[in-house]
């Protein structure tokens, strides 16, 4: 029976984190769908800026990731003014950090789109959607605070119903923008962050009245460093995750040519961006469990929360192979005419099928790790295989002859040894004696 509970509030919180993740990332669905009728370039552009937005994501994620397990301790303590000092002195970090990148972005864009190896049409279509994006970057920045402060505190339908909203709007807006106002790729830009400012002021309006927060609370309190400290790790993983595609665009795929672009933006983007939201809900799940169960003294009952995680996230791995593996061209189809484009975008689905069941293992390791505290051990466990990726991905693609498919099996292998040893280091079970 208390299994049984468990799993029910894995699902309880799993399905709607799953959800609403899945719609975070559908504005880079959306954009990739409407995109497509502008030009290849304008899709290639977008398709590679895709890890510029997860440097993007990594960057609020050294506050949300920080402060979320600290947010899920109070909680369990039952510490209402605890957690209360922590969300509005993250919410002034977040601030600060939106200033920074912003003052950065606006004026190093064209810097970047060279970095990501683009030239021509691509490169000039890249620096006009990262300028737009960068001049209204807030609301990207605190959205995942938004989302850690109500996960930590058992409360996933919330985030779910913004998130709705969110793409509901960017639905409407990425077309008119678009096409209608013919803004091209700046119209998707501007549609993303509208629709995700709208959803993150009343994110925060629901937050003040959750948590009783006061605007003497965002202040700094002394604890900013402290929420770093546990949240930098899990950003610099996530940071060297982007670089390390950053530097598989520079090294290997954008000189394969604009048509490998397109289809990695569209693999990545459209394709796991339905299925990843998927495990890391469970993860989101499983960590905010894992957190409360910490806190309340109970590392008995977070240990029981990975047994009762497992099977659910093996389920999900094997389905999300199946449509990976039979049903990968015919979803690539939907966001590409370009015969070149959707042959590369479907291999890519095919090699990538091989490795999803080990994604949604690697999630769920990933879950009780970050729930933890844990986050110095999710990263050492992620860093060093990121990294292999760009001297793989060349060696497979140029020197052995592989092209395009020794990129994409290259990701899966790393993949394999990256869960490996997050595996191990759960099953070590150091990450119940973490002290935050």
């Amino acid at each position: 029976m208390a299994a049984e509970s468990t799993v029910r509030a894995i699902v309880a919180i799993a399905i709607p984190s799953a959800a609403f993740t899945l719609l975070t990332n559908s504005y880079r669905i959306v954009n990739q769908y409407f995109i497509q009728d502008v030009s290849v370039s304008a899709q290639a552009a977008i398709g590679s800026s895709v890890f510029v937005l997860i440097v993007l994501y990594a960057s609020s994620e050294m506050i949300a990731a920080g402060a979320g397990p600290l947010i899920a301790r109070a909680t369990g303590a039952g510490d209402t003014e605890s957690r209360r000092a922590l969300f509005g002195e993250a919410l002034l970090g977040s601030l600060i950090l939106t200033a920074s990148l912003m003052s950065v972005g606006i004026v190093g864009a064209p810097m970047i789109a060279h970095t990501l190896g683009l030239e021509g049409a691509t490169a000039v279509e890249c620096v006009r959607y990262l300028r737009t994006l960068f001049w209204t970057l807030a609301p990207l920045v605190l959205t995942p605070l938004i989302d850690q402060a109500f996960l930590s505190m058992g409360n996933a339908r919330l985030p779910l119903l913004l998130h709705a909203v969110s793409l509901g709007l960017n639905i409407i807006l990425t077309p008119l923008l678009i096409h209608g106002a013919g803004l091209g790729i700046v119209g998707a830009a501007l549609a993303s962050n509208i629709a995700h400012g709208i959803a993150a002021t009343i994110g925060i309006v629901q937050l003040k009245r959750a948590m009783g927060l006061r605007w003497q609370d965002v202040r700094l309190r002394g604890q900013l460093r402290r929420i770093v400290r546990i949240g930098m790790p899990m950003a610099l993983g996530t940071a060297v995750f982007a670089a390390v595609y950053w530097g598989m665009l520079k090294t290997t795929i954008s000189p394969l040519g604009p048509h490998v672009n397109a289809a990695l933006g569209i693999g990545f983007s459209a394709l796991e961006g339905f299925t990843w939201p998927v495990f890391h809900g469970v993860a989101l799940g499983v960590a905010s469990l894992v957190g409360r169960h910490l806190g309340a003294g109970r590392p008995d009952l977070a240990k029981r929360t990975i047994a009762s995680a497992l099977p659910l996230s093996t389920l999900l791995g094997v389905s999300a192979t199946a449509v990976f593996f039979f049903a990968g061209s015919g979803l690539s189809g939907m966001f590409t005419d370009d015969l070149a484009v959707h042959r590369e975008a479907t291999r890519y689905a095919l090699i990538l099928a091989a490795s999803q069941l080990v994604l949604a293992w690697e999630a769920l390791t990933e879950g009780v790790l970050a729930g933890a505290g844990d986050t110095r051990t999710v990263f050492w466990c992620s860093m060093p295989f990121n990294l292999l990726r760009i001297p793989l991905a060349w060696l497979f693609a140029f020197p052995l002859g592989l092209g395009a498919t020794g990129v994409w099996w290259a990701i899966n292998l790393t993949t394999y040894a990256k869960t490996g040893f997050k595996a191990w280091a759960v099953w070590r079970g150091k990450w119940t004696d973490i002290a935050l």
